[in-house]
């Protein structure tokens, strides 16, 4: 037991160097290559804390490898600035002018439900509460705020990807006759609509695919 408590120190001890060396982004938002090595150290530790047979030294020559290819690709990166997205990735703007980017979505295997999600976890809760947004490369969500924006209640999302959402629908107190009237309004059929979201005062955001989104209005009788 003792042996083990003194081996699992020695582990803790190296590890606990190695991430102060490596920099803040290893206790904070970690881009894909340091996320990478740090799932290998935390296995690459557990090993010889657990197996007494294993020479503690193998372990910590392991976690010592670790840090230097960290150092290396990080000094690539001062070096040779397109490593950083070669590695890491770029951000993405999936908001624009024009509204959502379904190929930027697409491209990182994300849908319209996922950026509203990331969007109220950013305290924006109607997609024109943000002139841009973006997907930084280490998966957080960055946006340029409307100042305008007045968003007065929650905004539920109608159609989205071309799916209507029949559940919301009764939470807004739209008809399926209504919701066909507004979409042949504006000469659309609902696989054609990339998302529709109202709120409780009947503000729509209504975007077709490869068009620039509006901002319309719909009689609702909801009860959020």
């Amino acid at each position: 037991m003792a042996l083990i408590f003194i081996r699992t120190a020695i582990i803790f001890l190296t590890l606990l160097i190695i991430m102060r060396l490596m920099g803040k982004s290893q206790v904070g938002e970690m881009q894909p290559f340091e996320f990478v090595i740090s799932l290998l150290i935390a296995e690459l530790a557990c090993i010889p804390m657990a197996d007494t047979s294993i020479p503690l030294l193998y372990g910590i020559i392991a976690i010592v490898a670790i840090f230097i290819l960290h150092q290396i690709v990080w000094l690539l990166d001062l070096w040779f600035k397109p490593m950083k997205s070669i590695v890491c990735g770029k951000p993405s703007i999936v908001i624009n002018k024009d509204g959502i980017d379904e190929q930027q979505l697409r491209q990182n295997n994300l849908d319209v439900s996922d950026l509203i999600e990331s969007m109220r976890v950013a305290g924006y809760f109607s997609l024109d509460d943000v002139y841009y947004g973006l997907y930084e490369a280490n998966g957080s969500f960055s946006a340029l705020e409307n100042p305008d924006k007045s968003t007065s209640s929650l905004s539920v999302t109608i159609i989205d990807g071309g799916k209507t959402d029949k559940k919301n629908l009764d939470i807004c107190g739209i008809s399926q006759e209504n919701l066909n009237a507004f979409l042949k309004n504006q000469n659309a059929k609902p696989k054609q609509v990339l998302v529709m979201t109202v709120n409780g005062e009947g503000r729509v955001y209504f975007q077709k695919r490869g068009e620039k989104y509006k901002i319309l209005n719909i009689e609702v009788n909801g009860k959020w």
